[in-house]
């Protein structure tokens, strides 16, 4: 049995067709900001789960290494800062008009 396609149905399909399309769009502009929100708000946990793990490990051992009024110095400053002496000497110039 072969049917034969009307122009109704044709038109039919494609208003369905639009509806469902602009019906997505309006639902995608709603949730979108929450569905952002939400995988925002996850990717920081994983963050913190991953680094802040090492980060409170090292701080925690640092502070049962150190005693109460104890001063801890990080990194001293390297001493040995030379000028080059081979750059040649300044000379003090004025502009003229």
């Amino acid at each position: 049995m072969i049917q034969e396609a009307s122009v109704m149905g044709l038109l039919r399909t494609i208003l369905i067709i639009l509806l469902v399309w602009f019906g997505l769009r309006i639902l995608a502009r709603l949730f979108a900001p929450i569905l952002m929100k939400f995988v925002a708000k996850k990717a920081e946990e994983r963050f913190g789960q991953q680094f802040g793990g090492f980060q409170n490990q090292a701080q925690q051992r640092e502070e049962q290494k150190r005693r109460e009024g104890e001063t801890v110095i990080d990194k001293m400053p390297q001493q040995n800062k030379s000028s080059n002496e081979k750059v040649g000497e300044y000379i003090d110039y004025e502009e003229i008009d």
